[in-house]
Order: C-alpha cells, then structure tokens, then sequence
C-alpha cells in the first residue's frame, strides 16, 4: 500500500509545494476513509450472496445437474467411456465448490481474527509514508559502494516498470469489476455483486484471469437459463474487449514490454509452483528478472 501510495504523496510535495506531512495525512485519510466505506457498503452484502449461496448450493447443484443430464442424453451417440468420464467432472465440480464456499464464508466471517492486523496495517503504512526516504538509506548503507550505481539503475528501473504495472492493473481490474457489476444488476442476476468481486479480482492475472473469473457467472446463471448465460458469456467478452483493446494500451502502456508468449509461460510455471498465487505473482516476478538480466546484459556489454 506504502508503496503504490507513495507517488502521489510525492507528486503533491514536489509540484504543489505541499508539506509532506499534510500530503501523506491528505492521501492517507482518502485511501482508508474510502476503503472503510467500501467495506462498510459492500462487506455485509458480500456476507448475505455467501451465505445464501452456500445455503442454495444444493438446489442449484440438482438445477445444473439436469442441465448436464439433458447435454448427456444429447450425446448418447458418444462412446460410455466420454460419460463416465464427464460424471467424473461433475462429482469433482460439485466437491471442489462446496469447499469453496465454505472456505469463503468462513473466512469472510472470521473478521475478530483479522482486526489487529487491519489495526497494525494504518499504522505501518503511515510511518513507511513518513520515513520512506530513511528506510532507503538505510538499505543503501548494506550495499557495496562499487555496485551501488549500478543497483540503484536496477531498482529504479524495476520501480517503474512494476510500480506503472501494479496500479495500472489494479485500475483496470477496478473497472472490469463495477462495469460488470452494473451490467449484472441490470440484467437482475442474483449474486451480482459477489460474481463482480470475483470477475474483477481474477482480472489481475493476464489472459486466463478473465476465463477463471467467467466460471462461476456462467455456471450460476446456466441454472435459471442458457439465454441468461449466453448474455452473461457476452457481457464478459466485450468488458474484456474494451479492457484488452483501449484500458490496457491506455493506462498500462509499455511498462513491462514483455512478449505475451514468455508472460503466458510465466503464467502457466507459477500456476504449477502455488496455483492462482502463483499466476497473480507470475508477471510482477518476470518483469523483475527481464530487468535484472536487461540491466546485467548492458553493464557487460558496457565493459
């Protein structure tokens, strides 16, 4: 949070002549005091779809099982093995979702368990605003003085690549998640809300994340009906349309310059390594090490 804050602290020091103080405390108040109220609006909402839909999961299991009875019968002709194998899915889709959500009601309940971090975070991002500089020196000082140049080249480099690519994701992500939202409210699909969250957090991993985020819209809204999904698979295609062909070159830009081919490996390695973890982290590590090895690459070349 320090860390994407800090840009702008400095920015209002630096063009408008603002007391750094009096900037971070501007800043602070904004970012929390507006992440406060999103959470006081949104939290209990999210709470009541989660548990209404953890109560209705096994009507709606039944719902979707007739949906794929019916796909069944239409493709008698196929040999038994291709039904054995789609009861399988079936069964694994079923056990994998009631885990889920049982994973996701219990730990958005769980909130005595998170408030002295929430506590602890204010406090900590607060003086890492204020000291910013001093935690930079201090590093320094365990630095050689013959590689210090060169890191420092290292890290601003990396600062802004990773730093434009960070908050320009989470602009984007942010957009995906409230344009989705409106549409699904407008077209009165239940859990609109929770299904916007979760279509806009997977948004942060490149190319899969819009896929991953699909899954549940789709296979929620194939249980009422296909023409709700359809409307639901087309709604997400031109979000991602728009998002991909005008948010992405505009806001993002060139700041990781990275061939889809290597960040597309890099996904599919980190989803190996840690699973979804793995592909959110994926892009920021690679962009790191592409400028580790471009900067290592020129000091060689230099001398």
């Amino acid at each position: 949070i320090a860390y994407l804050l800090y840009p702008i602290v400095d920015h209002l020091h630096d063009q408008y002549n603002i007391h750094k103080g009096i900037a971070i405390l501007s800043i602070y108040v904004l970012f929390f005091g507006g992440i406060g109220y999103l959470i006081y609006r949104v939290y209990p909402t999210i709470i009541i779809q989660l548990r209404d839909l953890n109560e209705h999961l096994p009507q709606l299991i039944t719902m979707y099982q007739q949906v794929i009875y019916q796909l069944y019968e239409s493709t008698s002709f196929l040999p038994e093995t291709v039904h054995d194998k789609i009861d399988d899915i079936i069964t694994t889709v079923e056990t994998n979702l009631e885990d889920l959500l049982s994973k996701l009601v219990g730990g958005f309940t769980k909130i005595f368990d998170i408030i002295v971090l929430l506590m602890v975070i204010p406090v900590l991002v607060f003086y890492f605003l204020k000291d910013y500089h001093k935690i930079k020196d201090f590093l320094k000082r365990f630095i050689p003085n013959k590689y210090e140049a060169q890191l420092s080249k290292i890290f601003h480099s990396i600062d802004d690549s990773l730093g434009n690519y960070i908050r320009g994701q989470l602009l984007v992500c942010f957009f995906v998640g409230v344009v989705t939202f409106i549409v699904f409210y407008l077209l009165d699909i239940k859990y609109a809300l929770l299904l916007a969250l979760i279509i806009g957090l997977t948004n942060v991993i490149p190319y899969f994340g819009p896929i991953i985020g699909a899954i549940p819209a789709v296979a929620l809204t194939l249980t009422v009906s296909t023409k709700l999904a359809i409307f639901v698979i087309l709604t997400i295609f031109v979000v991602q349309l728009i998002e991909s062909n005008l948010l992405q070159p505009y806001i993002l830009g060139k700041s990781i310059n990275i061939h889809p081919i290597a960040i597309i490996f890099a996904l599919l390695l980190g989803a190996q390594i840690s699973g979804i973890w793995g592909m959110i982290l994926a892009v920021p590590g690679l962009t790191i090490i592409k400028e580790i090895i471009s900067h290592i690459y020129a000091f060689r070349q230099y001398r």
